[in-house]
């Protein structure tokens, strides 16, 4: 069910000082996975994922997210993690790459079908490619300021991409592949907008509103950024980082 998620930053607010998060000017990956609940082959790729949380290279390095598709609820389990939005955002990535089928668990990384995911040992580090800076700034949670500064000055137009996302969920399948199984989910997208970003003197800016979502208990929220190129999929530059504070979380609803 869909709903205004104010519930679930008002506890993030009513303390929060300013939030600022910078990318280095070295390109910092974005980690896409499309999974469902649904899907028998997920659970091991969402471990993997979910061990990303304890890496160094974090926000720095590389920025998770995890979006759940819907086209697996046909088996009798609806993953209520999942959205159109997002399987469409798989498909229109299989256009792009001219592949005839989409599938799940797929990674990918940087707006490139990623087949190692989670079968390396690592995760990527911190590119050498010079990206350009991206920074995002906010009083309150909700309202948002961007602004990118291209390594290269960028005559092309850009938009951002921001998914609030949400660690820590849990959920008791009672159909479909994964039947009787208790599945631990990690960097959930619970919501994703695209903004365009307007020239402002050496680089571009705009601002964004994360004020819609969906309710879940407990968990510990974290906000993905993106920057790409008009009408494009393929990310820039990234940046993320934690909402609530490790000890925030504990007993929240």
């Amino acid at each position: 069910m869909r709903c205004l998620v104010y519930g679930l930053l008002a506890g993030v607010t009513a303390s929060a000082a300013p939030i600022h998060f910078q990318s280095s000017e070295n390109q910092t990956a974005l980690i896409e996975l499309y999974t469902s609940e649904g899907c028998s082959s997920c659970p091991p790729a969402e471990a993997w994922l979910s061990r990303l949380k304890d890496q160094p290279g974090l926000w720095s390095d590389f920025v998770p997210v995890a979006l759940h598709v819907d086209y697996w609820d046909y088996l009798g389990w609806r993953d209520k993690w999942a959205s159109g939005q997002f399987s469409e955002r798989q498909r229109n990535y299989a256009g792009v790459w001219r592949s005839k089928n989409i599938y799940t668990p797929e990674f990918v990384l940087n707006g490139k079908e990623w087949r190692q995911g989670f079968g390396q040992n690592g995760v990527p580090g911190l590119s050498s490619t010079k990206a350009g800076i991206l920074k995002v700034a906010s009083q309150d949670t909700y309202h948002w300021q961007v602004r990118f500064i291209p390594a290269a000055g960028g005559t092309t137009g850009y938009e951002v991409n921001a998914a609030l996302l949400v660690c820590g969920l849990g959920s008791d399948v009672k159909a479909g592949e994964n039947a009787g199984r208790h599945l631990q989910h990690d960097f959930v997208v619970l919501t994703l907008i695209n903004q365009p970003l307007v020239r402002a003197n050496s680089g571009f800016q705009g601002t964004f509103t994360m004020a819609a979502g969906r309710k879940t208990p407990g968990g510990r929220l974290a906000l993905a950024v993106w920057a790409t190129g008009s009408g494009s999929l393929e990310p820039v530059q990234a940046v993320g980082g934690w909402l609530v504070p490790p000890e925030k979380t504990a007993g929240r609803d």
